[in-house]
């Protein structure tokens, strides 16, 4: 698929925002991918996980042995992109604030995982799902995502992979252009704002 293919899918799926948004991250942006919308349709997730797959170089894409996600956002992608490389997809959740493996998943001694995630802006969660995986003793061979919104900034320490890069700005709440600080903020993420 084609960027514009891409964001023709995101605008389809009404979920290429505009507006004053508080990201996961704590910054502020006048743009939000609500990658939940452009997931919610079966036919179309499946779509975007297939593209994403095929992002991945094929010595990668053969070594992985599970998929693992960060709950909220990365869930759906994560089953999906499990489906598309014909792997087992599980997900980490953070009850307490810091992600760990419930509901029976769990990993295996030096099993290779692929992480995947639905947008990564700062690489926050996506270092912190990473440390949960090592500590199980498995490794982390590489990362996929729907959208890196970073501008190729995040440094997860393994490769990464997405399927669109889309530089969008971000601001610190103390340090908003006008024109942003004058629309009222809305938090559409899972996770409260650090």
């Amino acid at each position: 698929m084609t960027d514009e293919e891409i964001l023709a899918e995101f605008r389809a799926a009404e979920a290429l925002l505009d507006g004053h948004f508080i990201l996961s991250s704590g910054l502020r942006s006048p743009r939000y991918l609500q990658c939940a919308r452009v997931l919610m349709d079966g036919a179309r997730a499946e779509q975007l996980a297939k593209a994403l797959a095929e992002k991945i170089p094929s010595d990668i894409r053969n070594r992985i042995d599970v998929v693992v996600s960060p709950a909220m956002g990365g869930v759906i992608i994560g089953h999906e992109m499990g489906r598309a490389l014909g792997k087992p997809a599980v997900f980490l959740e953070r009850p307490e604030g810091v992600f760990e493996f419930r509901r029976g998943f769990g990993l295996e001694r030096d099993q290779k995982v692929l992480m995947v995630e639905d947008v990564v802006t700062t690489g926050l969660s996506s270092r912190e799902a990473i440390e949960a995986v090592i500590e199980t003793g498995a490794e982390v061979i590489a990362e996929a995502s729907l959208v890196d919104r970073s501008s190729g900034s995040a440094d997860l320490g393994v490769p990464f992979f997405p399927l669109i890069r889309i530089d969008v700005p971000t601001y610190s709440a103390d340090d908003l252009p006008p024109e942003l600080a004058a629309i009222p903020a809305v938090k559409p993420g899972s996770r409260a704002a650090a």
